[in-house]
């Protein structure tokens, strides 16, 4: 696994194509992008033998928290953030993901009520901030929690630094905001069971102390209301001015997309109802679910299956959200249940994220793309990555 050179051929692959597989395959690379794809000449000499292995565009990841889990493995344990940086880097690129959207959350806050416990957003935006990461094909996606004052202020000075300036100019797109509510009773976590849940087996709560924090957090969020408002205005004036291209986190209502419409949003991220997946395609919105919800086949808070919805073909992307392996395996689980063919269970996961994080010039085996390329091999049920060519462009 690693850089490849800008200049070489490969063949003995079954290539995946938009629309289609292309058995026996040579690929072309010139400069680091794809110059050519298509059936081996007969008696033609390529640089690299793929071995049989299936050639897929690298896999493009718009949601995921694993440097936050890499940094923080256990309640109490802190790993330096350099080394949680490179080991994500490495998760990420073992499950064929050769760019990835790390979350960086904005709030005093985590989603639960509970303080973090990991590293904050500055110190994880200096962490992919260097150009070693960047290049192995870090990316961020800021997650701002809009009924956090602080959080909004955070980002605006994040914006309006010099910094993020030179950033958005050399990063490749154009930066990525999701707004969040996980108010109790709404969203993700519209059941409150399922918030409760969490707190008795993840933070070690009593089911007393449990229900007792869910009603005490739902309360005071609920007094933000104003704050939420002010917040989404700002967002949307940003979204609006091409500044940010915004995301809207578990929109769970059609009222709840139309209103991410007017402010500018060009991405649903993980909608909880059939009804609000149903909107946001309707009105051209990227509809991005979870990669473990596919491979689950439900939601582990209860809410709509992703399986349902890419089947409905409401689906435009699949994110690793929290496990990197389950975007390769996401497109097993599609084929193998008759969802999705291998072409169109491939573009979830590579073209599809790539449109929706606004990025022109990767996720597909097509002339003129990035060659960031994933050879996999097929282990027993699940797909495996054997190698990984990254584009040196």
């Amino acid at each position: 696994m690693g850089r490849a050179p800008r200049d070489y051929t490969l063949d003995g692959v079954d290539a995946v194509l938009p629309g289609r597989v292309v058995e026996d395959a040579r690929v072309v690379v010139h400069g680091g992008q794809v110059v050519e794809v298509g059936p081996a000449p007969r008696g033609s000499r390529a640089d690299l033998h793929g071995g049989g292995a299936l050639c897929l565009p690298g896999l493009v990841d718009v949601h995921t928290d694993v440097l936050g889990h890499e940094a923080s493995p256990r309640p109490g344990a802190r790993l330096p953030l350099d080394l949680a940086t490179r080991a994500a880097t490495d998760r990420l690129v073992a499950a064929g993901v050769l760019t990835a959207y790390h979350g960086v959350a904005y709030g005093d806050r985590t989603p639960v009520g509970l303080p973090p416990a990991g590293p904050g957003a500055e110190a994880l935006l200096t962490a992919l901030a260097g150009d070693e990461v960047r290049e192995d094909g870090a990316r961020v996606l800021h997650r701002v929690d809009i009924r956090c004052p602080s959080a909004v202020e955070s980002l605006r000075g994040v914006l309006e630094s010099a910094e993020a300036r030179d950033l958005r100019a050399a990063g490749g797109g154009p930066v990525l905001v999701s707004h969040e509510d996980h108010t109790p009773g709404i969203g993700q976590y519209a059941r409150l069971g399922t918030m409760e849940r969490w707190l008795v087996e993840r933070a070690g709560m009593s089911s007393a102390g449990a229900l007792e924090h869910v009603a005490r957090w739902r309360a005071d969020r609920e007094e933000r209301a104003e704050v939420a408002a002010v917040t989404l205005a700002y967002l949307g004036d940003l979204a609006r001015s091409g500044r940010v291209r915004l995301a809207g986190h578990d929109p769970e209502t059609v009222e709840d997309v139309d209103a991410l419409v007017a402010r500018g949003g060009a991405v649903a991220e993980f909608p909880t109802t059939v009804a609000a997946a149903r909107a946001a395609r309707s009105a051209g919105l990227s509809v991005v679910m979870g990669a473990p919800n596919v491979v689950r086949g439900a939601s582990h808070t209860g809410n709509v299956s992703a399986r349902e919805l890419v089947e409905e073909g409401v689906v435009d992307a699949l994110a690793s959200d929290y496990v990197p392996a389950s975007m390769l395996a996401s497109v097993d689980v599609l084929v193998r249940e008759g969802l999705a063919t291998l072409p169109r269970a491939v573009e979830l996961v590579t073209s599809g994220p790539a449109r929706a994080a606004g990025l022109v010039d990767r996720g597909a085996l097509v002339p003129g793309t990035r060659a960031d390329l994933v050879l996999a091999r097929r282990r027993g049920a699940w797909l495996s990555v054997v190698a990984t060519l990254r584009s040196v462009a």
